[in-house]
């Protein structure tokens, strides 16, 4: 069996995040939206359908699968917003996709979440989105979808404890450099994958929920990390680091407070200052001292800026920091209103509180934004990249020039 993981309009809300991944490449635990489908339903084979605009980079990113090319065979088409989980609804497609007729599964608002077919028929994947053909009996069903910005985050502990219980490895320490002065607690429920480093007077404690620190981790001096807690490979948590409810990506660097809060890859939060109930890209860097509000004064509802309505809406949470799109950066002692979105390489600086919503390539903050040249951000992104040993693809170069020309700054 084929696992298809297809993207459907509702992934325009999910700007700037997924400008420049796929759906499924979107980090919501210690788990992308992908990895957890693929560890559900264990397929023999995977293919992924997206954005034209984002199908090079996405094929950069997983060499060797398939990426807009129709399945041949029995495949499951699945929604990649879907966030899979054990259920009545993962029996079902595990059960459909021994074999059968052609069905087809969809919420009660109407959105396709999954669709086996024994035989996919020529031009189903020709559209931006997946649809059902017409005639194939479709069941409703109840199942969690990303939709919008905040669902990133939403219950992010709990998503951390599953993703890092899933993956196993609990009470692992092998290969690891635990100082005498460290401290470990709950080492049960604590993974420490070869080359982690602990250092002197670091606390790693699982008792709240357990911690994964992938291969090469290092924390430093006087750092605690509670759980849940997922770190990937080479992630520094820099002395003095206070980080809880969280989920970093590879090479990213923690500082400060960072709580509840999800990183993708070769991100820093290098220094002090507080990130809390946000979501950041990948390249993206705070400079010293930024803060993120994520609590309103007045305790009341926190609202978003959505790229479809391209207004403010109603985000049906109480706590909300900031959304950050890649290579986003800011300055140092920048401090973000509770509910902010940053574009992908908005470059924030200069005195007082930025606007809630900075859009892509921009340049400024409070006073004024001005548009960020395109040959200068690349220039700027080549030279970051190349600091962790990788160079900008063609692929993502022509990414963010798209991203760059529709640009609403200037």
């Amino acid at each position: 069996m084929t696992l298809c993981l297809f993207e459907d309009a509702a992934v325009a809300h999910l700007a700037p995040l997924a400008l420049t991944r796929g759906a499924f490449d979107l980090r919501v635990g210690a788990r992308t939206l992908g990895e957890g489908a693929v560890a559900l339903l264990a397929p023999e084979r995977l293919a992924l359908h997206t954005r034209r605009a984002v199908a090079g980079m996405v094929a950069d990113e997983h060499p060797g699968v398939p990426v807009n090319a129709p399945p041949a065979g029995p495949t499951l088409f699945v929604n990649a917003r879907w966030l899979a989980r054990p259920s009545s609804l993962a029996s079902a497609l595990k059960s459909v996709a021994r074999g059968g007729a052609a069905r087809a599964f969809v919420t009660p608002d109407g959105a396709l979440v999954a669709l086996w077919h024994p035989d996919p028929p020529a031009g189903l994947l020709d559209a931006e989105a997946v649809a059902a053909p017409d005639g194939i009996p479709t069941e409703q069903v109840a199942a969690t979808l990303v939709s919008r910005l905040w669902d990133i985050v939403a219950d992010l502990p709990a998503r951390i404890a599953f993703d890092v219980e899933a993956i196993g490895g609990l009470g692992t320490a092998d290969g690891a450099a635990v100082h005498d002065g460290a401290h470990v607690v709950s080492p049960r429920d604590v993974f420490l994958g070869p080359g982690v480093t602990v250092r002197a007077g670091a606390v790693v404690d699982g008792s709240d929920g357990p911690v994964h620190l992938a291969a090469g981790v290092t924390v430093e001096s006087n750092a605690v990390v509670r759980g849940p807690v997922f770190l990937g490979a080479k992630t520094v948590v820099k002395a003095l680091a206070r980080i809880d409810g969280s989920a970093a990506g590879e090479q990213c660097r923690l500082g400060g407070e960072v709580h509840e809060s999800s990183l993708h890859s070769f991100s820093s939060k290098g220094h002090d200052g507080y990130l809390g109930n946000s979501a950041l890209g990948r390249w993206v860097n705070l400079g010293a001292a930024t803060d993120t509000s994520n609590l309103k004064n007045d305790y009341g509802e926190v609202t978003l800026f959505d790229a479809v309505a391209q207004d403010f809406v109603p985000s049906g949470r109480q706590f909300l920091g900031l959304v950050m799109g890649d290579h986003a950066k800011c300055a140092i002692h920048t401090a973000f209103s509770t509910g902010t979105v940053v574009g992908v390489f908005a470059n924030v600086f200069g005195s007082g509180v930025p606007p809630r919503h900075v859009p892509g390539f921009s340049w400024g903050g409070a006073e004024a934004l001005v548009p960020y040249r395109i040959d200068k951000a690349l220039r700027v992104a080549e030279a970051v990249i190349a600091r962790r040993g990788r160079a900008l693809s063609d692929a993502e170069r022509d990414v963010l020039t798209r991203i760059a020309a529709a640009s609403a700054v200037g």
